[in-house]
């Protein structure tokens, strides 16, 4: 699909018919359950009580009065969204027809338009080998399109030298000053340093962190001899597939890869939702939602933040 203004307009009526109708019955009404956390004003404080959010309780009263204590908050209707969006080289990989890119936009596109269709404000930040391009939070369809046409606009770079995503999301600590919902969309292969700024933004924000993936960064099947190209500094390497303790040593450092990703998001405190280039968006946004839903339940029946599990 190219980034023609007709293009971009077929794109978002065939989401629209295809995604965000089925979506909308879902989120509709029920944004405090799947985006918790977010436009809240500290209004008072008052005891903790039997089925309150344990998130919501203000430790340093509580140690200062020896009895749980409570925040209360004054809700702001409207949602600030933030998408901060890694368009590095690595994410225009796919192994079969879709890549991450696609997959990307097309969630960019879906989530941004649910959002401003009750009347609420999304903004960008672009990061290829660098934050070149900020889109101001602002509402409605256009806006969508035009923050669609932005992400179709960039250049494909053939490499780089190697993604920094910390300075992504230093980028949007410094630049989101408002308390707001951000998605970090990104395939989070990048240079280590960005798990400690990560923390620190979802401390200010509702911070949900949006991963995608193929299957063949998982597990690599038997596919002969082949040429792989690494997709961030444009290095080749010849490699056999038929080695099956080559497949084991890619299998094993995937998995590992993994726990250090999970490992990551659950020091963070924030959730992740997985988006493969080989799955449907709409199935995998339901059940997200879902899960949050169920977790949400689950805590203000008085388990502890650190006992839930990162998705």
């Amino acid at each position: 699909m190219s980034g023609s203004p007709r293009d971009l307009e077929k794109l978002l009526k065939k989401l629209e018919w295809t995604v965000i109708r089925r979506l909308d019955g879902l989120l509709h009404g029920d944004y405090r359950t799947l985006f918790r956390g977010f436009g809240l004003d500290l209004a008072d404080l008052r005891e903790y009580q039997y089925h309150d959010d344990v998130r919501h309780i203000d430790w340093n009263v509580t140690a200062r009065l020896q009895t749980p204590y409570v925040r209360e908050y004054n809700e702001d209707r409207d949602i600030n969204a933030w998408f901060l969006l890694d368009l590095s080289p690595s994410v225009d990989f796919g192994s079969g027809e879709v890549r991450k890119r696609s997959v990307a936009a097309d969630f960019v596109a879906v989530l941004a338009r649910l959002l401003t269709r009750h009347g609420n404000r999304v903004g960008a930040l672009l990061y290829g080998d660098k934050v070149d391009t900020m889109i101001p939070a602002r509402n409605g369809r256009r806006h969508v399109l035009h923050l669609m046409s932005k992400m179709a606009s960039r250049p494909q770079l053939a490499r780089s030298g190697g993604t920094r995503l910390e300075d992504l999301l230093h980028t949007g600590f410094s630049v989101i000053k408002r308390r707001s919902l951000i998605f970090v969309v990104s395939d989070f292969i990048s240079a280590p340093g960005w798990a400690k700024p990560l923390a620190l933004l979802a401390r200010r924000h509702e911070l949900i962190a949006v991963r995608l993936y193929d299957p063949l960064e998982m597990d690599l099947p038997d596919l002969g001899l082949f040429v792989m190209q690494d997709a961030e500094t444009g290095e080749q390497l010849f490699i056999d597939t038929h080695d099956k303790g080559f497949r084991r040593r890619f299998a094993e450092l995937a998995r590992r890869r993994e726990q250090e990703l999970r490992g990551a998001f659950r020091d963070a405190g924030i959730d992740a939702l997985e988006l493969a280039t080989d799955a449907e968006l709409a199935d995998a946004i339901f059940r997200f939602a879902d899960l949050r839903k169920r977790r949400t339940q689950v805590s203000s029946r008085g388990m502890p933040r650190h006992l839930e599990a990162v998705a």
